[in-house]
């Protein structure tokens, strides 16, 4: 019913209009002032909700690594009282529940057929805020490309924010059935990898040095520890020189902005480079003639009139001193071994018995 006033207040067509019946559903009467009553509270309660929703946002804010805990208790007050307010709601209808048996059949079917999506990602948005794998302020990663922090997990669909402020809305259901890589879990960091070229012929320890030095000098490098350090990787022989990749620890901050992290180290090895006088090599060809006029060999040169050049010894380069990559698998095979050994296995390499 309406807000209850005293009746000679009302005039009588207002009376009439509010006790005017329109659905009936067993012993349950549906009248006009009904359904505006009901509408009413539910409107209240979804004011109600975004109300508290929004102190217990600011709380959450201030909360730091907090934060996580106090979202789900937000989504479980926001809901709660959405779920309150449609209870009420029927309530002020006169719907007595019992009668709602009725529509049970005709329910089902729309769940199974227009509702199953809705309520598919709404269990799934649950499973999400309490299984605590993906959290908010997480940085993660899909297989088919999308990545940014974790802003917002709602009923529908989690809301990420990649690093150029875009918002990217993803169904929660893909974030339990699809791999995801979550970069931050537990608020840790990751290992990042720089690739860059020098000329061969470089002195492979004075490059080390040069670009050990300007990673270093980056001020989201994180010191060297035991377990993480940065390094300096040989990866390999391409075709116009030496492929290196500088393996670097950065803060959490820049785990989050990958892009911006891979351009600012770049920026520093090449400073690096070009201020050691190394050579970043460009594309190019070297084109040989085997011979000339039929001729050959130094025979060719003396027809062209050149000179007899003496080819002058060069020393064996001096063995590399700091191996970057090698003390890297050495971690890594204590790391398994101890893992090994907390967990009671054999070590790793060594046959089962």
């Amino acid at each position: 019913m309406l807000p209850s006033m005293p009746e000679d207040l009302l005039p009588k067509e207002l009376r009439d209009f509010d006790a005017l019946a329109l659905v009936q559903l067993g012993k349950s009467t549906i009248t006009v002032g009904g359904i505006v009553a009901a509408i009413v509270i539910i409107i209240v309660a979804i004011l109600v909700s975004r109300i508290v929703a929004a102190m217990i946002r600011r709380v959450r804010l201030r909360a730091g690594e907090a934060g996580p805990s106090i979202y789900i208790f937000e989504k479980l007050i926001t809901y709660s009282l959405v779920i309150l307010g449609v209870i009420a709601a029927f309530s002020t209808l006169g719907l007595d529940l019992s009668s709602l048996t009725l529509f049970a059949g005709a329910l089902g079917v729309g769940l199974g057929f227009g509702l199953q999506g809705i309520v598919k990602e709404f269990i799934s948005g649950i499973v999400l805020i309490f299984d605590k794998l993906v959290r908010i302020g997480d940085y993660i990663e899909l297989q088919t490309g999308e990545r940014g922090v974790v802003a917002e997990i709602g009923p529908r669909a989690t809301r990420i924010r990649n690093n150029d402020d875009l918002n990217v809305m993803i169904p929660n259901s893909r974030l339990i059935e699809v791999p995801v890589t979550n970069w931050t879990f537990n608020n840790g960091t990751r290992r990042m990898h720089i690739p860059f070229v020098v000329a061969f012929g470089s002195d492979k320890e004075a490059v080390r040095d040069a670009v050990l030095k300007a990673a270093h000098g980056v001020p989201f490098t994180l010191s060297d520890t035991k377990d993480r350090k940065t390094q300096v990787w040989l990866v390999g022989f391409g075709p116009n020189g030496l492929n290196f990749e500088l393996v670097v620890w950065p803060a959490l901050e820049a785990v989050k902005r990958p892009n911006a992290a891979h351009a600012a180290y770049t920026w520093a090895i090449e400073d690096a480079l070009r201020a050691s006088g190394f050579e970043i090599p460009f594309p190019q060809h070297e084109l040989r003639l085997r011979g000339l006029f039929g001729e050959e060999g130094q025979v060719a040169r003396d027809a062209l009139g050149l000179k007899r050049t003496k080819q002058a010894a060069t020393p064996d380069a001096a063995p590399t001193k700091v191996n970057d990559a090698a003390d890297d698998l050495i971690r890594g095979k204590k790391v398994d071994a101890a893992q090994a050994k907390a967990q009671g296995l054999p070590p790793p390499g060594k046959p089962v018995t």
